[in-house]
């Protein structure tokens, strides 16, 4: 991906505020530049100011919008300055990654299949890519996999690569995105008939033996529901932040409840980034100032507003995602605008709220538990 907007929106901030002083950088679409101010103490004035001079220089740049909040520099080692929900769970020192080089892994979840849990992946992933991020997609779906189909690379395979002695799989390269699938090693006519021990040791392996490099982003396509997969990837890398993927009916809300529900358990404890209504309306090309809510009318939203979740946006049913997908060519790379916006915006949300979270706590610990 070109990171030419990033390295110019990073220049114009750079010459107000020092490095340390501002983290989290992303550009959406070319246009909106969002990144955390930190400051020592809150400071209205003085947060207006640097705020009207940047967005007189990215103005100049050819951006168009800035999206800044402030959070307080912390003390890591201050009173009160702990994970959500305490750490009784947690060890006191957090064991190594294995995917040291990874900045944020975010889990896609969603309570049941069918809501489009990997179309918002998929998208998500190269929406973070559009602005700058280095981002790879695992797709932990073992039973169901669709990376291969919705990036293009069915039939396709990675090579393998010695690091130190030992053999890592090389993921496949998509769009500027890394991919990692079963769907990428096993033939697709085959049906993946294992247990859960089993289904649950190709996910460490896709953590562990697979040559994901330096990224800012791992988005993890997680399998509908709440298993053993779930709880192998918690127990193996410690997940920055969780966004849960419904629509609005009610039976996919009821579902998408139980999934809350596991990620606030106290033995897991895994923050949730937000909540991502899909198929949240049509809109016929031929009407396009029409809405027909299919599937009832903002469930997604009202169900954030019950959990007090932030609430990430909606994603419209438009043909064109659903082609697009099967085809290989993901809405984000196709030339609908509305499902680019839509996704556009939902990211930039997720990246805000990632960004207020890892702010305010310290970084998530692997869990410790015999759920």
């Amino acid at each position: 991906m070109d990171n030419t907007k990033l390295e110019k929106a990073r220049e114009i901030i750079s010459k107000y505020l020092a490095p340390d002083n501002f983290k989290d950088l992303s550009v959406i679409g070319d246009k909106k530049v969002v990144f955390n101010l930190l400051m020592e103490k809150p400071d209205d004035k003085k947060k207006s100011e640097i705020i009207s001079q940047l967005e007189s220089q990215l103005k100049k740049a050819g951006f168009e919008e800035l999206d800044v909040y402030t959070t307080q520099k912390l003390d890591s080692s201050a009173a009160g300055h702990r994970p959500l929900g305490g750490t009784a769970n947690r060890g006191a020192l957090a064991p190594k990654s294995p995917v040291e080089g990874v900045k944020h892994i975010i889990a896609i979840n969603s309570g049941k299949g069918g809501v489009g849990k990997s179309t918002v992946s998929a998208n998500i992933a190269l929406a973070l890519a559009e602005g700058g991020a280095s981002v790879g997609l695992m797709d932990a779906d073992i039973y169901g996999p669709s990376v291969p189909i919705m990036f293009g690379v069915r039939g396709a395979r990675p090579m393998m690569k010695d690091i130190d002695g030992k053999g890592y799989i090389v993921p496949l390269e998509k769009y500027g995105i890394k991919l990692m699938s079963i769907g990428l090693l096993v033939d697709e006519k085959n049906a993946v008939v294992w247990r859960g021990p089993m289904a649950s040791s190709a996910i460490k392996q896709f953590v562990t033996e697979v040559d994901w490099g330096p990224l800012d982003y791992l988005i993890i396509d997680m399998p509908p529901g709440t298993g053993d997969i779930h709880l192998t990837l918690m127990q193996t890398v410690p997940v920055t932040g969780v966004v849960i993927v419904t629509t609005p009916q009610a039976v996919a809300l009821a579902d998408a409840k139980k999934g809350i529900a596991m990620f606030g358990q106290a033995q897991i404890n895994v923050p949730i980034i937000g909540l991502a209504e899909n198929m949240a309306y049509f809109t016929p090309t031929e009407l396009p100032d029409n809405k027909y809510y299919l599937f009832g009318k903002e469930g997604g939203k009202k169900l954030a507003e019950e959990y007090d979740l932030a609430f990430l946006g909606q994603i419209p049913l438009v043909q064109s995602i659903r082609e697009g997908g099967d085809e290989g060519v993901p809405a984000m790379m196709g030339t609908d605008e509305i499902s680019k916006q839509a996704f556009r915006n939902i990211t930039a949300q997720a990246v805000r709220n990632i960004a207020i979270r890892n702010a305010g706590v310290p970084a998530t610990q692997v869990i410790k538990t015999e759920v």
